[in-house]
Formats: C-alpha cells, sequence, structure tokens
C-alpha cells in the first residue's frame, strides 16, 4: 500500500497544479473578454463623439451662415426702402434743387462702404441683368450693329453686395 499511496500522492498533484493553471487559464480568458468588450465600448463612445463633434461644427457653421445672410437680407430691405428718398434726391437735384446734393452724396457715402454700388450706365453697352430698357432708338449708322448703347439713364439702378435691387431705367441706342 505503501508504493501505492507514494503513486497516487504524485497524481493528486498533478491533478490539483492542472486545475490551479485551467482556471487561471479560465480566469486571463475572461479578463481578456472583458477588456476587448471594454475596449469595443471606448471606441463606440470615442465614434459618438467624434460623430456629434463634426455635427456640432457643422450646425456652427450653417448658422453663422445663416446669420450673416439674414443681416445681408435685412440690409438690402433697409436700403430698398431708401431708394425712393434717393430717387427724389436724383430728380431735386435735376431740377436746380443743388442744396439736396449734400444730402444725397452723404446717403450713397454712408451705404458704399457696406456694399452699395450705383448703376449710372451712360455710355456703356447695355446689359439686360442691371438694366432695364424702357426706350430705344434705332442706330444713326446705317450698318445694324448687335452693340446696343446706354444713351440716357432714366432713372439709376442699384447693387447691393452682388444683388441687383433695382436695374437703371435706360434708353438704349442699337
Amino acid at each position: 500500500m505503501s508504493s501505492d499511496s507514494t503513486q497516487e500522492e504524485p497524481l493528486n498533484e498533478i491533478d490539483e497544479k492542472d486545475i490551479e493553471f485551467c482556471e487561471a487559464e479560465d480566469s486571463t480568458e475572461t479578463e481578456v473578454d472583458e477588456i476587448e468588450q471594454l475596449v469595443l465600448e471606448r471606441d463606440g463612445y470615442l465614434n459618438d463623439l467624434q460623430r456629434v463633434t463634426a455635427e456640432f461644427s457643422n450646425f456652427r457653421k450653417q448658422s453663422a451662415k445663416r446669420n450673416t445672410e439674414f443681416n445681408s437680407r435685412s440690409q438690402a430691405e433697409l436700403i430698398e426702402k431708401l431708394l425712393p428718398v434717393l430717387d427724389a434726391c436724383d430728380l431735386a437735384i435735376e431740377h436746380g434743387a443743388n442744396d439736396v446734393a449734400p444730402i444725397r452724396e452723404a446717403l450713397i457715402s454712408a451705404f458704399e462702404p457696406s456694399g452699395l454700388q450705383v448703376i449710372d450706365p451712360l455710355d456703356l453697352n447695355f446689359d439686360p441683368t442691371c438694366h432695364e430698357a424702357v426706350l430705344h432708338e434705332s442706330a444713326e449708322d446705317d450698318k445694324e450693329s448687335s452693340e446696343q448703347i446706354v444713351t440716357e439713364v432714366m432713372r439709376r439702378g442699384y447693387i447691393w453686395i452682388d444683388r441687383v435691387l433695382r436695374p437703371a431705367m435706360v434708353k438704349v441706342r442699337g
């Protein structure tokens, strides 16, 4: 029996060591699985954060663009409401009331830095995008000319930041 008991002891020791090794191996595998899962969860949160950050950045840019467009439209509406005042100044100057000229110049010089442009196309080629032909006279030459020249400006036009607020009313020859 003593020989059997010596043989059983090493077997029991091996079995216990194997069991401890297997248990350690199992716990290591579960820890690795937990770490992998945590890494995936972290990556998901990071992706969500990056997406939300990009969306917010786009939102800020779009809001700034909308605000700029709104301000530009509001300023254009104000200028359009002042066009009759400028027209009255022009008519008064044409009829000899030269005291009105400084008022007109002050209005124009106040709005030009913000983007107002006066369309006064006398002796220039007719451009239908910013001129409105209300009178037409034939060319003095017998030759058919495709060029149309503005011979008289009946009412000035105005452009506000690359947008025609009102085309100039003109007389065209050609």
